[in-house]
């Protein structure tokens, strides 16, 4: 199937809405980092045909597909094979200096989970792999060999946000002691055995840990911690970032980068603002916004987003 069957990308047209005003001249670039297989790429190419795009993933497979959707529009896609917070390393390859766009579409890719393979979901049987980039070495099976209990407990509570982590762990480490466990089937079985049935009845009990094991594989929250940064650096005066997140943890991380670059640094009680007190940003959105009931209808997949965007209007000194 073509990948524009296999994929519908969220928020599409808000994304042009919003990024659009940065990326009208003849030398503008936008970094899509977190290209998956190309959507949200090809639709701001056919849209602005003077557009020069770069599409960053670290999943070779996400990448190749891609680079055919989008052979079309020649020269003017470059693509890197990176996690998007070598977002700066990737510029300097390609001897650009600054962008007018960014676009983040955070997550798990459709094309990762509609992969059984991949072993990113908990609702079909696979191996314990969830790398984006099949070269890494860190898989899940290698966390739940290898963690002590402590460390099972500490992922689970802090990127899975989940109350039973200390069982979880438990009884995690006391299975692995009669058999190893290689398969996601293995390890919803050990959790659902472990959650009480009231829990049970909230969503499906394995949910949190994979989301635990899925970040801690891909390193996703540290990653995040320096690419937007270093994104919102890249942007040119008056060029525009976009942040999708689906889960709370992502999310926090960038309304809290962009809060901090669209306030003030003066201290308080000066009663004139300096310029270089000035913020760098302006947010575009108030808050986050989600997306519509039309279009969770028609693509649930855009149900959990947050959206965030915001444009520099000033550059540090």
């Amino acid at each position: 199937m073509a990948a524009n069957q296999l994929h519908t990308p969220v928020f599409l047209e808000r994304s042009i809405e919003l990024l659009g005003p940065a990326l009208t001249g003849p030398s503008a670039v936008l970094v899509d980092a977190t290209l998956g297989m190309g959507g949200h790429s090809e639709a701001f190419l056919a849209r602005f045909p003077e557009l020069t795009l770069v599409g960053l993933d670290r999943d070779p497979q996400a990448l190749s597909i891609a680079g055919e959707r989008l052979a079309p529009f020649g020269s003017r896609v470059r693509l890197v094979h990176t996690v998007y917070g070598g977002i700066d390393g990737a510029l300097a390859q390609l001897g650009i200096g600054e962008v007018h766009g960014v676009l983040f579409d955070l997550g798990v890719s459709s094309l990762q989970l509609d992969r059984v393979d991949r072993g990113f979901s908990y609702s079909k049987d696979a191996p314990l792999d969830m790398r984006m980039d099949s070269t890494s070495e860190l898989t899940a099976e290698r966390i739940l060999a290898e963690y002590s209990e402590g460390e099972l407990r500490r992922i689970f509570k802090d990127y899975g946000e989940e109350r039973l982590a200390p069982k979880y762990a438990r009884r995690i480490v006391e299975a692995r002691q009669t058999h190893p466990l290689t398969r996601s089937a293995q390890l919803v079985e050990i959790i659902t055995a472990a959650t009480p049935v009231a829990v049970q009845r909230q969503g499906h009990p394995a949910k949190r840990v994979f989301q635990a094991l899925r970040i801690e594989v891909n390193q996703e929250l540290a990653d995040l911690e320096r690419a937007v940064p270093r994104a919102i650096d890249a942007l040119a005066v008056g060029g525009r970032i976009a942040v999708m997140a689906y889960q709370s943890l992502e999310d926090r991380i960038v309304k809290r980068i962009l809060a901090a670059g669209s306030s003030s640094s003066a201290p308080q009680g000066l009663p004139v603002e300096l310029p270089e007190h000035r913020p760098e940003l302006k947010l575009l959105i108030r808050g986050a916004e989600q997306a519509s009931d039309e279009e969770k209808a028609l693509n649930p997949r855009a149900t959990p987003v947050r959206l965030r965007a915001a444009e520099r209007v000033r550059r540090l000194s």
